[in-house]
């Protein structure tokens, strides 16, 4: 817990380690940000065997960070559901549903991304 006392060097470390352990809580066990990290290694490989261009990187880049970030503000959101209510509430269901839109219009937006940069490597 980052204290009022702390100064800003160490409120610094202090929020970073919290936010590396909050990502590695989710690449080791939350499924769809495992599947998603390695659908995201898998492109940067066939990225550099293809030797992508500097702008395609950078769009790869991004949307490879966007549907990780969405998976993971879906899963925040799923967990802060179930503590406030973990029984089935309509209400409840709802919000989760929203929520999983998130990383759904993400990783539409990656593949066409995708498309983008290998469909014509490919033809």
């Amino acid at each position: 817990m980052i204290k009022p006392t702390d100064n800003f060097i160490v409120g610094r470390i202090k929020s970073f380690k919290y936010a590396a352990k909050g990502g590695w809580i989710l690449l080791t066990t939350e499924h769809s940000v495992i599947v998603q990290a390695i659908i995201g290694v898998i492109m940067t490989v066939v990225g550099f065997i293809i030797q992508l261009s500097t702008t395609e990187w950078m769009f790869q880049t991004i949307a490879i960070a966007i549907v990780l970030i969405a998976e993971a503000a879906n899963t925040a959101i799923e967990y802060l559901c179930d503590f406030i209510h973990p029984d089935y509430h309509k209400k409840i269901g709802s919000i989760k549903d929203i929520a999983a839109g998130i990383p759904f219009f993400a990783a539409i937006f990656a593949v066409i991304i995708g498309l983008i940069i290998y469909v014509p490597k490919f033809t």
